[in-house]
């Protein structure tokens, strides 16, 4: 047999692959709601249950950045298109992505410039397009709204710390750390 090295278009068709978004597999309407079931009687049991309170000797001033003094769902919520206004100011925050259709915390996310982090690429943006088109399909409501959290600290580190306290004691879905837990059915 004649080697083929110089053939070098010989049986070379390309085959079609399956990496589209309307190709993906998609959870049916019954899934995607005992999804979010799960996850609205957890970060419920989260509202309503008391932190534990440290007793102290002395009378210590309270931390401001205390995670278990920020309730997302009490920020004033904006639409998700709020990069799109027009705004001089850009400050260090945490942020809250959260469908009020059904009082869910989807995503938590820091930044040190409120004003330019979600004018670029965000992964985020992509599994929230995912949340509403398969919400869409099964004529589910939504409405994702963003809340800012204006007393984040300035340091970038301290800020990060605070964040990731705000997934794990949220365990926001959309989050990568708690797709182990949740799956992730939008990316």
């Amino acid at each position: 047999m004649e080697p083929q090295q110089l053939n070098l278009f010989a049986d070379n068709t390309i085959q079609p692959t399956r990496n589209s978004r309307a190709d993906a597999l998609v959870m049916d309407a019954d899934a995607l709601v005992k999804w979010k079931s799960r996850i609205f009687d957890y970060q419920q049991k989260v509202r309503e249950s008391k932190p534990p309170e440290q007793v102290t000797l002395f009378d210590l001033a309270p931390m401001h950045c205390d995670p278990d003094t920020i309730d997302p769902f009490k920020l004033h919520l904006q639409p998700m298109a709020f990069y799109r206004m027009p705004d001089d100011f850009g400050q260090a925050a945490l942020y809250f992505v959260i469908d009020s259709a059904a009082s869910l915390l989807l995503y938590v996310g820091e930044t040190c410039r409120s004003n330019k982090r979600w004018r670029g690429t965000h992964g985020c943006k992509d599994y929230i397009s995912s949340y509403q088109d398969l919400h869409y399909r099964y004529q589910m409501e939504t409405a994702i709204n963003i809340g800012f959290w204006w007393d984040a600290p300035v340091e970038r580190k301290a800020r990060q710390t605070l964040e990731q306290a705000m997934i794990q004691k949220w365990r926001s879905p959309f989050n990568k750390e708690m797709w182990e837990r949740w799956g992730q059915p939008f990316g």
